[in-house]
Order: C-alpha cells, then sequence, then structure tokens
C-alpha cells in the first residue's frame, strides 16, 4: 500500500516521489494508517526533505533525533534541505539512553 502524504510547501501539481519511511519506538505510534510494522510507502511530492515529512505528519521535532536516508545520518541543520529522492528510505529515532 502506498500513502500519498501532503506537503504544505509543495507546488501544487507537481511530480511526487515514492519513499520508505520507518519510524520506530515511540514514534511508530506516527505512522500513518496501513502501516506494516515500523514502515510504509510513501508518495511525497518530489523535492519533499525530512523537515517536511515530520512536519506534515506531526512528529515532535524534539523526539526526531536520529534521521538516516538509506542509512547515512543527516545532521539536524541538513534535515530541512536534503532532498528525498525516488525510492530512498528515511529512518527516524527518538533520543536513545542506555548504560
Amino acid at each position: 500500500m502506498i500513502h500519498s502524504l501532503a506537503i504544505a510547501r509543495a507546488p501544487a501539481g507537481g511530480a511526487a516521489i515514492e519513499v520508505t519511511l520507518k519510524l520506530f519506538a515511540m514514534l511508530e505510534r506516527w505512522l500513518p494508517e496501513g502501516a506494516r510494522r515500523n514502515e510504509i510507502r510513501l508518495s511525497v511530492p518530489a523535492g519533499a526533505t525530512p523537515a517536511d515529512i515530520v512536519v506534515a505528519l506531526g512528529l515532535p521535532e524534539a523526539l526526531c533525533a536520529i534521521v538516516l536516508i538509506d542509512g547515512a545520518f543527516v545532521p539536524p541543520d541538513q534535515r530541512a534541505h536534503r532532498a528525498l529522492a525516488p525510492n530512498e528510505a528515511l529512518s527516524i529515532w527518538p533520543p536513545i539512553a542506555g548504560g
């Protein structure tokens, strides 16, 4: 199942791409309906960034501590600028504590 996600700043009638979104731990509750386990395929406007997806889903930004695109860390200052490409996987974890 592919879920379409509206992005507020996207141009109307623009091209769309498909990406995989994976949310972990307490963030899983923000996954759109139809997600399996902790992931879902999304159709998003071309040029969408991790920050766009966080805002569109209503994720608390403070809980989005670790953001990866295809396994590569995306620093906080790049999350609003790094556009997703077709078929990339966006993974988001909350803060992790341990001993």
